[in-house]
């Protein structure tokens, strides 16, 4: 008996490349439903008509009217409500659901995961109907392939994946109220100080990770550099010069230095030890969204965002596999000699792929992350047509990553050589590639050159041609650039693959952040502080971990979702009454940021916006630690002399926090 099924897409590629894959003949036919273009595709006795929603059409919104908080009655309704700008998705809708009222049945066809289980599901549910729901099913894939589209239709659920649909849904509630409530808050906190139309904003992923550029920035600034003394040293063999390296690779007096050089300069020592050892380095795993998010910043110096969209790209182009995954596994069902035969047709990829069919490398190295949805980022095998820029080295990293995942070991030969000079021990290291293994495949990405030397037997002589010492200083930790930073969200297990790109963006968007090396801004940092006293659970990752703990139950099926929106709400409640209670010191504080008040206001603390403490440059929670390093640089004083308070007067003038350095000199010297 025929019927009429109604599948729903993510994004209108995605619609057209499941409709000419399920059609009988591959020639679904176009039709409109208003301006909205949709496909009719026959498939045995079966008319599938597949149409895009274009994102969420659903979103949520606050119960009643007026600015202000605390805010907990929310009701879902479509999207171009809400949101101007998002009123083209009103088309969509009004399409899906005047096509859903003729139909038989219901395909969710979306991207596998919580946004998209969820975009499906607020569809059928308040567009078509809960009677809808009883008669729908879910498609999964991971990549836009004619095989796998028709493989996932035969082997489609009988229901819709609820639980992912449960947990997605959780997760924009929990958002949405933690961002409402705590965005108006301190928007309204400020603007009683001020008249500017500035939203400020922070989340319960935005709030911890705005942290985490704050506690770097914070010991950046208090950083004190310390200095020790290096000893470089070269000797030169059948005209041919190698470095030597000392045994310790720094010291921590000078004096120490200065006696290695003098025992050592200009003498000859000798080999007493040789030894060579074979190491194998085993080839990387394919990719996952956040190791390509890095590989292509480190490379190519793509932020996270820009990678994400254009691997979203391909994926949609079927190039690629689906991007936003944790893994690093490629599974078995996946055909991974036929993705290299179709490589292998692309001259840019031929030799590659054909050396690997040839040696019969099917199986790629596993890595340790892993995700139930969809396997790691791995090429679809066809070939594309006229990528852009940023498209082609997102594609190309992926196709390389994937070839040297299934590569041999690379296979290196180390040699120590062990030097005596005046009994002093030197090492004259040498590396020599002797199997490139992976390599092969990657080695436009791969950095590390070998380092050849003579063959040296035990005793040989070997003279110390130059040699040297240097003061250097230790220096403090670098800055978060965006793929770092999405990396310690990733250590941290805060946000998700889909959304980390995201809460950077919006961090430099509301000015909390600024520089391609991430610096904090003082409304940044006077956010952070201001929630770090009255409610500090925000910029705890700890509220958030757990969150996302409950958001893997829900999914899981093992916690009702309900549960989590109560327990959210009972988190906030507290939260927003202390902030109640203290807006107007909490305006105060962030109205100085927002006008840009200096931090050498006559009335405030020099390293915040609060009152000074009377006789002190400092507000009562930083004049303990001016203190402590005004001790600290009296003690090096004595320890170390007047020239390292000379050392810390230059640094004093480039240094971001110089100017406190330099006070604290002159109040050390009288």
């Amino acid at each position: 008996m025929s019927s009429r099924v109604l599948v729903i897409t993510e994004k209108p590629s995605s619609a057209r490349k499941i409709a000419y894959a399920l059609d009988d003949d591959g020639s679904p036919r176009n039709a409109k439903y208003g301006k909205v273009t949709f496909y009719v595709a026959n498939r045995g006795m079966d008319e599938l008509v597949v149409v895009s929603a274009v994102g969420h059409l659903y979103s949520i919104d606050q119960v009643g009217k007026g600015w202000s908080y605390p805010v907990f009655d929310i009701k879902w309704t479509p999207t171009y409500r809400q949101n101007k700008r998002a009123s083209y998705t009103k088309q969509y809708l009004d399409a899906i659901i005047g096509l859903g009222k003729q139909m038989d049945s219901y395909v969710s066809a979306c991207d596998y995961d919580q946004e998209g289980s969820l975009i499906a599901f607020n569809i059928i549910k308040h567009g078509i109907g809960d009677k809808a729901l009883t008669k729908s099913r879910r498609m999964v894939y991971s990549t836009l392939t004619e095989k796998e589209l028709v493989y996932s239709w035969q082997n489609m659920s009988k229901n819709l994946d609820y639980p992912v649909a449960a947990a997605g849904k959780a997760r924009h509630e929990a958002d949405w109220l933690f961002g409402i409530n705590l965005s108006r808050a301190l928007t309204i906190a400020a603007r009683r100080y001020l008249d500017f139309k500035k939203v400020l904003s922070v989340g319960r992923v935005q709030g911890p990770t705005l942290k985490f550029v704050y506690d770097n920035e914070q010991g950046i600034r208090s950083f004190i550099p310390v200095p020790y003394w290096k000893i470089y040293a070269e000797t030169e063999i059948d005209g041919h010069v190698y470095s030597l390296e000392y045994e310790k690779p720094r010291l921590e007096r000078e004096v120490h230095a200065k006696e290695v050089a003098t025992a050592c300069r200009g003498k000859t020592g000798k080999a007493i030890e040789v030894t060579s050892e074979a190491s194998r380095t085993l080839p990387p795993p394919p990719f996952n969204l956040g190791d390509l998010q890095r590989e292509a910043y480190r490379h190519h110096k793509l932020n996270p965002s820009a990678t994400l969209k254009a691997a979203e790209s391909l994926y949609l182009g079927a190039y690629i596999s689906y991007p936003r995954t944790e893994s690093n596994k490629i599974p078995s069902s996946i055909d991974v000699k036929e993705i290299l035969g179709n490589l292998a047709k692309n001259p840019a990829y031929e030799s590659e792929s054909k050396m690997l069919i040839q040696e019969k490398r099917f199986k790629s190295r596993p890595g340790k992350g892993d995700d139930p949805a969809h396997p790691a980022i791995h090429p679809t095998g066809q070939r594309p047509r006229r990528l852009k820029d940023e498209e082609q080295k997102v594609y190309d990293l992926v196709v390389r990553r994937f070839l040297a995942s299934l590569g041999k070991p690379l296979v290196q030969l180390k040699t120590d050589v062990t030097v005596d000079v005046n009994g002093y021990i030197f090492y004259l290291r040498g590396v020599v590639t002797q199997k490139p293994g992976w390599t092969t495949y990657y080695e436009r990405y791969y950095s590390a050159k070998d380092q050849v030397i003579p063959e040296i037997t035990i005793g040989q002589e070997i003279p110390v041609t130059k040699l040297s010492t240097r003061r250097q200083y230790t220096r403090p930790g670098s800055r978060f650039n965006a793929s770092s930073l999405i990396r310690k969200m990733e250590q941290e297990k805060i946000g998700t693959k889909a959304t980390r790109s995201n809460i950077v963006d919006t961090l430099y968007n509301r000015g909390y952040i600024r520089g391609q090396k991430i610096a904090i801004t003082s409304l940044g940092e006077n956010t952070v502080e201001t929630l770090a006293i009255y409610c500090p659970e925000i910029i705890d990752v700890k509220l958030t971990r757990d969150l996302e703990d409950e958001l893997e139950e829900i999914e899981s099926g093992v916690k009702d979702a309900s549960a989590v929106f109560t327990d959210v709400v009972d988190e906030l409640k507290p939260i927003l009454a202390r902030f109640k209670d203290n807006e107007e010191q909490i305006g105060r504080t962030i109205s100085n940021a927002v006008l840009g008040k200096p931090r050498s206001d006559s009335g405030s603390c020099k390293l915040c916006y609060r009152d000074k403490v009377e006789g002190s440059v400092f507000c009562s929670r930083h004049t303990g630690a001016y203190e402590m390093l005004e001790n600290v640089y009296q003690h090096w004083r004595y320890a170390l002399g007047l020239q390292w308070v000379e050392y810390l007067e230059k640094v004093s003038k480039t240094s971001g926090t110089g100017v406190y350095v330099k006070e604290v000199i002159q109040s050390i010297l009288g």
